[in-house]
């Protein structure tokens, strides 16, 4: 706030102006799809907005708005897996993908819990360091280095020999 009681948006309107795209991108590889990066984005920034006297003083603008992020991404995924849960009988998974469709990285991520695709996306995507990772969702170091372990394996696994990024067979 202001000394009148306003707002002070134009220094919030910098940052979302310079930070926007990032925070999106980062939104995307959680999501999975561009629908959901737009809303989520759109949500930390409505989130930031609101905290901005707090977070134009943090240390790192950019990191507390991912944590934010992040944070609001796993707090959706848990209030829709409750929903579901009850609201929902919970059949057997489908049956694994023929070798005929293509696997990309995305939707090899999407297979992973939030919370373990949280935190690899974190930690290689955003090349966030195992203690920054750990702080931003609230856990130790070593289940950051043991969910990546099992979260990258799970994708070598699923992925194969190919490459994360091809669009061919």
């Amino acid at each position: 706030m202001t000394a009148d009681g306003s707002r002070d948006s134009t220094g919030f309107e910098e940052f979302a102006r310079v930070n926007q795209r990032r925070l999106y991108r980062t939104a995307y590889l959680l999501c999975g799809d561009a629908e959901s990066a737009r809303d989520l984005t759109q949500t930390t920034l409505a989130k930031l907005f609101q905290y901005w006297h707090r977070a134009s003083r943090a240390d790192d603008p950019a990191a507390y708005a991912r944590t934010v992020l992040t944070r609001t991404y796993l707090a959706e995924r848990r209030r829709r897996l409750r929903d579901f849960l009850a609201h929902s009988h919970v059949d057997a998974p489908p049956s694994v993908v023929g070798p005929e469709l293509t696997v990309t990285l995305l939707t090899a991520l999407s297979e992973l819990p939030p919370r373990a695709r949280a935190m690899v996306v974190l930690r290689y995507w955003e090349d966030l360091g195992v203690q920054t990772v750990a702080e931003l969702l609230r856990c130790s170091e070593s289940t950051v280095k043991s969910q990546c372990s099992r979260s990258l394996a799970a994708l070598r696994a699923r992925l194969g020999d190919r490459h994360l990024y091809t669009t061919h067979s």
